[in-house]
């Protein structure tokens, strides 16, 4: 198998989809697949081992962390054309998603898609609501052509059929249970910020409002007094929101940046609640990585979050945007230290159950099956030239 990727995002840029594509291509060379991974280019390419095929870009002026990329059809139709593919797989929407979809239909490749972002969601938080019938009339056009498209969880299949939308498969997602692992617990960490306070509640994510970032400051400050002087915050991210959240934090909050590898596993173990407030997640990789450091999880009871996150026994999920059910759900934690610790443990138990390798060996299997339905239709006559 040969198999071309088009995504507006990949590593160094750092989030969800770019992460879930990188382990990918590791997959893929562990399996001995040919693939090239076109890519908005943004200049630290060379240190990355995967072939990747950067296409000139700009930030993009509303969300600087994200690249818009500016592709030479011609230059990249003749590359496409040059390697091959037996598939096409279309990781994004957007620039490099269309022009790999163009060149699929125009060529008649097979091609599937992936749905890694609820996108309506996020127009609300940016007050474009009005937009979301125009997207959705979108989303429809640009994957009827697919023979798949992956969702992360049931939740996403859902909407999306219920959006029309159809040959839907799940792509679930997998955690590195040795990289994120309860063995990486330090006290490094709070050496390094002068933490002095027992309890260590974490954030991992962008800053941005779609991550119900006004609802985790909320959150921050309105917790009790006696709660309050026994935690202290580690907010492990960036984003537009950054600045804002940070003046109106109390002083018991750290904002460490963007971690990585190492540095992101030791956060997560060395904490002892992960609070994540986001509502939009289509699954929730940060969430699956916490659990994993053995870490409880208090959520929001909505998307992909919900279907990880056993509620009462590996963590809390608390309605949406509700301050109130999440400082309840954090006071309660804080003065069980036992409940705390089962919750721990069966963190670490579920996340255990998550291989990347099955995961993706799968997703292998149904790239496999699509080829071999196409080849059928030929044979058959069902598919047109």
């Amino acid at each position: 198998m040969r198999l071309a990727i088009f995504s507006d995002t990949f590593l160094p840029q750092i989030n969800g989809v770019s992460r879930t594509l990188q382990r990918l291509t590791d997959h893929l060379h562990l399996r001995g697949i040919e693939h090239l991974v076109f890519t908005p280019k943004s200049g630290k390419e060379a240190d990355l081992a995967s072939p990747l095929r950067p296409i000139s870009s700009i930030p993009f002026f509303l969300y600087p962390e994200c690249r818009v990329a500016l592709p030479n059809m011609a230059a990249v139709r003749q590359e496409l054309l040059a390697f091959k593919p037996d598939l096409i797989h279309i990781a994004t929407p957007f620039n490099l998603g269309l022009s790999g979809l163009h060149l699929a239909r125009k060529h008649d490749i097979p091609h599937v898609a992936s749905y890694h972002t609820h996108f309506d969601r996020y127009l609300e938080y940016y007050r474009m609501k009005k937009m979301i019938p125009l997207y959705w009339s979108y989303m429809n056009w640009f994957h009827r052509s697919c023979e798949a498209v992956f969702a992360p969880s049931r939740e996403t299949m859902d909407t999306l059929r219920a959006h029309g939308m159809h040959r839907l498969r799940l792509w679930s997602r997998g955690v590195d249970c040795q990289l994120y692992s309860p063995a990486k617990r330090s006290h490094d960490m709070r050496e390094r910020y002068g933490i002095t306070a027992p309890l260590l509640l974490l954030y991992a994510g962008r800053i941005a409002p779609e991550k119900d970032i006004g609802t985790l400051g909320a959150v921050m400050r309105a917790l009790p007094g006696s709660v309050q002087q026994r935690v202290h915050w580690i907010i492990a991210g960036d984003g537009p929101n950054r600045q804002e959240l940070q003046e109106q934090a109390p002083a018991n909050v750290t904002f460490a940046g963007y971690l990585h590898g190492e540095e992101l596993a030791q956060a997560y173990a060395s904490s002892d609640m992960f609070v994540f407030p986001s509502a939009s997640e289509t699954f929730g990789n940060v969430v699956l990585e916490a659990m994993a450091s053995g870490l409880p999880v208090i959520g929001a009871n909505a998307g992909g979050v919900k279907e990880i996150v056993a509620d009462g026994v590996s963590g809390a999920l608390c309605e949406p945007r509700n301050t109130e059910d999440f400082v309840r759900a954090i006071a309660r934690w804080a003065d069980s230290p036992e409940l705390l610790g089962a919750m721990s443990r069966e963190s670490r138990r579920q996340a255990l159950g998550r291989s990347w390798t099955s995961i993706f060996d799968r997703l292998l299997e149904d790239y496999g099956h699509i080829l071999d339905s196409r080849r059928s239709g030929l044979e058959h006559g069902i598919f047109s030239a």
